[in-house]
């Protein structure tokens, strides 16, 4: 049976950027006393100020917007200090671009706000108001904001000495039409739950490697399980070896750090004597700590940011962290491979071959394709818990991020009805996803002369399809499933919208999302 969580010493989860408190009001904008004010403008030929009653505060703001040639194009965003002349310190416009306004436009334009008047605001942009656009679905606006100035503000700081954290966004008081107030304040739910899964995703993610090791990793795992009023099963290497997890144990070889594999049970409250849940969903997720490239080892500069490699395994967390909040009646199964990937003398070496859970065997042609030796084992026990759907995703190729770019998400699939649902389910959360082909002519660039299979393709090119078929041969066709490839969204070099610098929590709000339809349908 499933082990209840139990705290242990150094199981806390680690600190980042505090969420802001958001809430709603039907206050009125122009006397508003927020050390910053923000409203939104529409690109067109004269931008205009959407929601914003006629008045001297709007006169002035228009006035501004001629000044400066404020357009209202998106990322646009000007500050401006009243000096006294109005009840805020400060307001700041911030460009939607062309009509309509959308959930993704409004999510990115509070998350450039944020980010802004974290810059420049000092300690004035702790507390902000902002006045909601006029729109028929004020819910989904509400949430897209709230996610928006949440995870725009966010900034992990604990590594950081001397830093002033006085721009932090502490809060946001949302203004709406008084009939509007209860969808605004669902939205803002909404927005919370997401935003904190992903903060959660983002923090762990930014932590180095010598802090975050796989054993670590399943001590916030139980701590996040026992919060949370989760099942958790942590399988250390004995365990692995029991269950002839070759795939993971041969990633592990050459680390000190021991490797484990996380399972955590989310199981909804039952609706009456006998009910049973909608659906088993497992979410899958790679979880490599640090990745060198183990003897194929990888340039010095390739390393630099290899914590990431971890990205896959803490979103799964990060959802699982907020299930019960939810409430959904789906039934949804954590699966994480922790390992690193080091070389030294017990390290695996390519021509070696090892022997999955399944059975099946792989060539190991190159270490630095790891990720998918992980997965072939956590695929493998997935099925093993009877699940309905599975959903793994992985930091896995850097074809992929050739492919579709540094913020775009590669999806493979092996049923179309559940990778068109998903995709949906995506451009709902604002997540920019592609779907990709699993090509079975490729699958001849994978097909090994001394196992089963290798884990690298015989060809230079289509590396993240190969990839996907790979994972795919270790997935029974009778179960719907999908693979996400984030290698590109999960680690950002340069900062847009609400996404800042570093983890961004890649995939989390469309597994959300996801699982919510999979109730609705």
């Amino acid at each position: 049976m499933p082990e209840r969580s139990r705290r242990t010493v150094g199981d806390r989860i680690p600190a980042g950027t505090p969420i802001p408190s958001v809430s709603a009001s039907s206050a009125s904008f122009s006397g508003a006393r927020a050390g910053v004010a923000v409203c939104f403008a529409i690109e067109d030929g004269t931008p205009s100020i959407q929601g914003m009653p006629q008045g001297p505060l709007a006169r002035a703001l228009q006035r501004l917007m001629r000044e400066e040639r404020f357009r209202g194009r998106t990322g646009e965003c000007l500050v401006w200090h009243s000096g006294g002349r109005f009840p805020a310190a400060r307001y700041a416009i911030v460009g939607l671009g062309t009509a309509p306004v959308t959930s993704s436009r409004m999510r990115d334009a509070c998350g450039t706000a944020a980010r802004r008047i974290s810059a420049i605001a000092g300690a004035a942009g702790q507390r902000l108001t902002a006045l909601l656009p006029h729109t028929v679905s004020v819910r989904e606006l509400a949430m897209a904001a709230a996610e928006g100035f949440a995870l725009g503000s966010y900034r992990m700081t604990k590594y950081q000495t001397g830093k002033s954290r006085s721009a932090v966004v502490r809060s946001v008081l949302l203004l709406v039409d008084r009939n509007a107030i209860k969808d605004a304040r669902a939205g803002i739910r909404d927005g919370a739950i997401r935003s904190a899964a992903t903060t959660l995703t983002r923090d762990i993610v930014n932590e180095p490697a010598m802090v975050l090791t796989p054993m670590r990793m399943a001590a916030i795992a139980r701590t996040v399980a026992k919060d949370a009023g989760l099942e958790i099963k942590v399988y250390e290497r004995k365990d692995l070896e029991r269950m002839g997890m070759g795939g993971i144990l041969g990633v592990s070889a050459g680390s000190a750090q021991a490797p484990c594999m996380i399972h955590m049970t989310y199981r909804p409250k039952k609706q009456g004597r006998g009910a049973k849940p909608a659906m088993k969903v497992a979410l899958v997720g790679k979880g490599i700590t640090f990745d060198s490239g183990g003897l194929s080892i990888k340039a010095a500069n390739s390393m630099e940011t290899m914590k990431l490699d971890k990205a896959g395994a803490t979103a799964v967390l990060g959802v699982m962290s907020v299930l019960p909040r939810l409430g959904t009646p789906v039934e949804v199964h954590g699966i994480m491979g922790m390992t690193e990937n080091m070389p030294s003398g017990t390290a695996t070496k390519p021509g070696d071959v090892l022997t999955t859970m399944s059975g099946k065997t792989i060539e190991v042609l190159n270490t630095d394709a790891e990720g998918r030796l992980v997965l072939a084992d956590a695929l493998g026990y997935a099925q093993k818990q009877k699940v309905d759907q599975i959903i793994d995703l992985a930091t896995l190729t850097g074809a992929c991020m050739v492919a579709l770019g540094p913020s775009i998400t590669g999806v493979f699939g092996n049923d179309q009805n559940m990778v068109d649902a998903f995709l949906a389910a995506g451009r709902r959360a604002g997540e920019k996803m592609w779907q990709l082909p699993l090509e079975e002519d490729y699958a001849d660039q994978i097909r090994s002369d001394v196992a089963d299979i290798r884990n690298t393709s015989s060809g230079r090119y289509g590396g993240a399809i190969t990839a996907g078929l790979f994972l795919k041969s270790f997935v029974d066709d009778r179960i719907p499933w999908i693979h996400l490839d984030i290698a590109g969204p999960a680690f950002l070099e340069s900062e847009k919208g609400f996404m800042r610098k570093g983890a961004t929590g890649a995939g989390v709000r469309t597994i959300l999302t996801y699982l919510e339809s999979l109730v609705a349908s």
